[in-house]
């Protein structure tokens, strides 16, 4: 039975500790202000950190089916890059004019002959 106090009076505390660092440590919180979940974790010993998990801690960000978060400042790849996908439309630009230069220059050269 002592080992069962000792196991549970663990859990709490390891409870006790992870639900105040994650509050204390989090952007914002759910259904109420920090104070009042800091309250709530320290005042009600068991419940309230797993009232604060369950209530209180901040939804993770969608990852599937919703907006992806991306750097305004750098494309993730180069099909997103309107600079690289207009240097490869204007490189892709020149190389069909220089071979259509060359196709009608050899038609002219075979007329001549």
């Amino acid at each position: 039975m002592v080992r069962l106090f000792i196991l549970l009076a663990a859990v709490q505390l390891v409870l006790f500790v992870l639900a105040l660092i994650s509050c204390l440590s989090a952007d914002r919180v759910r259904n109420a202000p920090r104070l009042v979940w800091v309250l709530v974790i320290l005042l009600i010993p068991l419940l309230g950190p797993i009232a604060y998990f369950v209530w209180g801690r901040p939804l993770p960000p969608p990852t599937e089916g919703g907006p992806v978060r991306r750097h305004a400042s750098r494309p993730s790849s180069p099909d997103d890059d309107p600079d690289f996908l207009r240097s490869v439309d204007t490189e892709k630009s020149r190389r069909d004019s220089e071979m259509l230069a060359q196709w009608e220059k050899e038609l002219n050269k075979g007329e001549e002959d």
